[in-house]
């Protein structure tokens, strides 16, 4: 069978497959949004900038409520307090001004550090309104990577929370060199001015900063700016090696705004100026970035959680979002908290709440939309599910890394809102796949690419893939379009690496659906040769293990001097303390970890799902070692947006490793 006979419905074909020499592999025939089939839509001839986006929305929508934080009474979170989209431009502008007072220019580098709120956005577009390139720190980030960023960088000002100050004095006199002004976002203490001074740093209260002297008598002229002027500089978190940073246009922001609003007006689902968003995920990483610049193009409102994980769900209890971007870990602790109240319910609530997920899923799988699909038991059932989550969610968005299809189904059902997976990389600007609303069978894959990019897999023949195959094209995932960012900061050699003639190797493997979605099945990188010469794709492998019950989060290892496979597992606290008392298994969870019948329970379930997914003998995991506590940033296990420090797992783990494959020898 033909190839573009199998992938229609969303994509199209616009260019031919490429044979391979023998010095390249093959590549598959390139595709592109239906909607985008002859040609990208032009970006508004008024809109060059993403300050442009801005002033556009004050215009429109000087009086809507742009920007809220909770208020903190005697310590405790309370009502949402709002500033307008003409507050927020006031206050931009005066920001704007006290740092050209500091003779800062546009196509300097401003580091803004800390946690999301008001005074973070305030000061990104400040840096929009004068050209300034925007660095964000990680919130999560020690000093060791903030220093290296701020002399990467150059980075002379930088606005940070307070409780940041102390990391960014913490790198001095090694920044000193570019380093010239702080800003916290609140106060200051009298020794940290005294540092700062001794080190020759200009450092500021916000609201001292925000009336220099003579600035208010003075208004500085935002400068001309282009669509291919650098916005902002992103540097990703990296699983190895310094940071790299992304250099991200306005144009690529503007691309991505123009795809995604077409992508969801194509289906009567865009964003709308009575949605409220609940900003949660850093605005650090391009994911919440562009979500946010959607909204402010949109004129709608940005709500920001304070800052404590336990209360997350509280936070949107009080601010009723319309919509919520997350990551899989947080959707999968939802799922989690949503399963156990359920089974801890009585026995006549779980049989009603189980008919009627099954009947409303019955519906969704026939093609009603979700709202159509049981009126009557979302109502009865599901809404308390829904008022949970602020009772008017209407989109939940889940990126960053894969989310299982059955916990993606569930919330689908349960949540009474769209579901969806996307898919996209700092380089390409977040954006590049999203899946389709009201298409169950999406369920799994990041969906079709959005219509702002063209997209093609190239084989990878020593993994396996082939992008030629005519039932089931899989390879590395290669983007191109306006979106793209332009290079790595002073790396044009890691820029060569990986935008060749064009297109963007994300390194990611795909797999094209028969409708024309994506489903990511694998990382290039992670892959390594066992001793009988045979490779292993471990980041497909720890997706399969994952999906046993008993497993929280799995890391599995190998190397080229070794046979087999090896693994360190987060098993479920609450699936294997009720083992544990079905199986007189004694003491705390802890104690019920090191016990050998655990272990060997867990390595049981491992070899089961090997054995159900067909894998090869070379894959199953031969040993596992048991850890209660859950892979984290503050072993500097993951990166901040939770993927795996593979050579830093080693490292923590090497005794652990060596025990296991001294144990089975």
């Amino acid at each position: 069978m033909d190839e573009s006979a199998v992938i229609k419905k969303y994509v199209v074909e616009i260019e031919n497959a490429k044979q391979g020499n023998c010095d390249m592999p093959s590549v598959g025939p390139v595709y592109r949004n239906v909607l985008a089939e002859h040609g990208f839509r032009p970006l508004p001839h008024h809109l060059q900038t993403c300050w442009d986006v801005f002033c556009s929305s004050v215009e429109k929508y000087p009086n809507n409520q742009m920007l809220g934080q909770r208020q903190i009474i005697d310590g405790k979170a309370g009502k949402y307090v709002w500033l307008t989209y003409k507050e927020v431009y006031e206050m931009v502008l005066k920001l704007g001004d006290s740092i050209r007072s500091r003779g800062i220019k546009k196509g300097a580098r401003c580091g803004i550090y800390g946690m999301n709120c008001t005074k973070w956005v305030v000061s990104m577009q400040a840096c929009n309104a004068h050209g300034l390139h925007c660095v964000p720190l990680y919130d999560t980030l020690g000093a060791g990577a903030v220093k290296y960023i701020i002399c990467h960088a150059e980075i002379s000002i930088i606005f940070a929370e307070e409780t940041k100050i102390s990391e960014v004095l913490k790198t001095l006199p090694d920044t000193g060199k570019y380093l010239k002004t702080v800003v916290s976002f609140s106060t200051i203490t009298k020794e940290q001015k005294e540092m700062a001074e001794k080190c020759g740093l200009e450092l500021y209260p916000w609201e001292s900063f925000l009336h220099l002297q003579g600035c208010e008598e003075e208004r500085y002229e935002v400068p001309i700016k282009m669509r291919s002027d650098i916005c902002t500089i992103m540097y990703t978190s990296g699983t190895t090696g310094e940071p790299k940073g992304v250099m991200i246009t306005n144009e690529s922001i503007l691309s991505i705004l123009s795809g995604v609003n077409h992508h969801l007006q194509s289906m009567s689902e865009e964003f709308r100026v009575s949605d409220v968003y609940f900003s949660y995920l850093p605005l650090a990483h391009i994911f919440d970035r562009v979500i946010e610049e959607l909204f402010i193009s949109t004129g709608a409102s940005i709500g920001f959680w304070h800052g404590d994980i336990k209360l997350l769900i509280d936070d949107l209890k009080e601010l009723k979002p319309t919509v919520f971007c997350a990551v899989p870990r947080v959707l999968d602790r939802i799922y989690s908290g949503l399963v156990e109240k359920i089974s801890s319910a009585g026995l006549l609530k779980q049989t009603l709440f189980n008919i009627a997920y099954s009947y409303k899923l019955h519906n969704m799988r026939r093609g009603y939309r979700h709202e159509e699909a049981a009126p009557r038991f979302d109502n009865i059932i599901f809404s308390k599910v829904k008022e949970g989550l602020g009772g008017k969610l209407r989109l939940i968005l889940s990126g960053a890394a894969p989310l299982s299809a059955s916990v993606e189904t569930y919330l689908r059902v349960v949540t009474c809102a769209h579901v969806l997976q996307g898919y996209g990389l700092t380089e390409s600007c977040a954006g590049s796949f999203v899946a389709q609303p009201n298409e169950l069978s999406m369920s799994g894959t990041v969906g079709p690419p959005l219509p702002n990019v063209d997209v093609c897999l190239m084989s990878v023949p020593e993994m396996g893939y082939d992008a030629l195959s005519p039932t089931t094209p899989r390879g590395e995932i290669l983007l191109r379009g306006p979106s793209l960012f332009c290079g790595y900061y002073k790396r044009e050699d890691l820029t060569k690496e990986v935008l060749v003639d064009g297109w963007f190797h994300t390194g990611d493997i795909g797999e094209w659906q028969p409708d024309g979605s994506m489903k990511i099945i694998d990382r290039k990188k992670n892959i390594f040769k066992l001793s009988q010469g045979e490779y292993v794709s471990v980041e497909n492998l720890e997706t399969i293990f994952s999906l046993v019950p008993t497993v929280d989060a799995i890391w599995v290892y190998g190397n080229s001097f070794q046979s087999f496979l090896v693994a360190v597992v987060n098993p479920n606290k609450e699936v294997l303390e009720n083992w544990a008392a079905q199986n007189g298994v004694p003491g705390d969870f802890y104690t019920i970890c090191q016990n050998p019948n655990t272990n060997a329970y867990i390595l049981g379930d491992l070899t089961t799902i090997a054995k159900e997914k067909k894998l090869k003998g070379f894959e199953f995991i031969k040993a596992v070692h048991l850890d209660p506590v859950p892979f984290d940033m503050d072993r500097d296990l993951l990166t901040p947006t939770f993927k795996k420090k593979r050579a830093q797992f080693l490292k923590y783990y090497q005794n652990v490793v060596d025990g296991m494959y001294k144990s089975r020898r």
